[in-house]
């Protein structure tokens, strides 16, 4: 649904006061995550929010796995249940391991997800589809995705769309999910990668996406993705479209935010500190530098619980205190 003009790809949406409330809202959102430190989640909350994602993310195509099956597959234990319900959770967890080396940009990195994604349950994963499909809810047919023998030019547009338009990211991702949606340039799994391609746009530009379950939303709100998908088929726009992934990112944010606040422990600081701190040794205001909204005795306990435990090691006395990082 791309359109041209003198070879300027313009994506059909308007900005609308909504969109603007929202890019605002989250700006400030990410803000807030970045001053406490939670652009990189601790490695507890970055793995619940994985799961949380694939589970999302899987459920809205009817996978029959809960949270618990999902992450005793990644803990490498036996999982009871359907055998093409496991490999759709394999497949997710090996594609969101190679998420960060992946190029949002690039066709290439594209078809190499899908190909993860979708290995051994449909064949040719990672190639375009090479007939032409539609999408049928109920008795209706909700779409007629575009001829198969226009995939080359559609991907080339939308790629060329996503390298060189400088439409800011967070609606940029939204107009890549839905295109991916619209164009349907694969048999099956375009719902998976339209939602895993916004993650990996965004992820470049914030990190904390990498981790960010904001699909929990969309799957709390499924029939109205399906709807909102529709609309904007229909009208030849994608304005509605944008306005609700906007609010899906922005109300997920909100909830890590309110979590982060409720779980980030003494051990999530110390661990969260010994994985991004850069220096051999460091002092107690070194420490609040980097949470800033805890109180001084806090940072004591922290620090003084961190010693007991042998992780790091106290040099110096009174204001010529240091603490080196224990070498494991």
């Amino acid at each position: 649904m791309i359109v041209s003009n003198d070879s300027i790809m313009k994506p059909p949406y308007d900005i609308t006061t909504k969109i603007l409330k929202l890019l605002t809202s989250i700006s400030e959102k990410l803000g807030e995550v970045n001053a406490i430190h939670i652009d990189r989640p601790s490695p507890e909350l970055r793995k619940r929010n994985r799961v949380k994602t694939i589970h999302a993310s899987l459920e809205i195509e009817g996978n029959t796995l809960t949270e618990d099956q999902i992450t005793a597959i990644i803990e490498n234990k036996r999982v009871i249940g359907p055998k093409k319900d496991i490999q759709e959770v394999l497949n997710a967890i090996a594609v969101y391991e190679l998420l960060p080396k992946l190029n949002p940009s690039s066709l290439k990195s594209f078809l190499k997800a899908h190909k993860i994604l979708m290995k051994d349950l449909i064949n040719r994963p990672g190639e375009l589809r090479n007939k032409s499909v539609g999408i049928v809810k109920g008795i209706e047919v909700a779409h007629i995705a575009p001829p198969y023998e226009n995939l080359p030019y559609l991907m080339k547009d939308l790629f060329g769309y996503l390298k060189t338009d400088e439409d800011p990211i967070l609606i940029k991702s939204c107009v890549v999910h839905y295109e991916i949606e619209f164009i349907h340039p694969f048999i099956d799994g375009n719902g998976r990668m339209g939602r895993l391609w916004q993650t990996l746009m965004l992820m470049k530009t914030y990190p904390v996406f990498e981790y960010l379950p904001f699909e929990t939303i969309i799957k709390e709100r499924q029939e109205t993705y399906y709807e909102v998908l529709s609309i904007c088929d229909k009208q030849g726009k994608l304005t509605i479209f944008i306005e609700f992934i906007l609010e899906a990112v922005y109300e997920s944010l909100s909830s890590l935010l309110d979590i982060q606040n409720r779980i980030f422990t003494s051990k999530n600081r110390i661990e969260y500190f010994l994985e991004t701190y850069k220096g051999e040794d460091f002092s107690r205001k070194d420490y609040m530098n980097m949470f800033k909204d805890i109180s001084s005795s806090t940072a004591s306990r922290d620090i003084k619980s961190a010693v007991d435990k042998k992780t790091i090691k106290k040099v110096g006395d009174k204001r010529m205190t240091r603490y080196k990082i224990v070498k494991k």
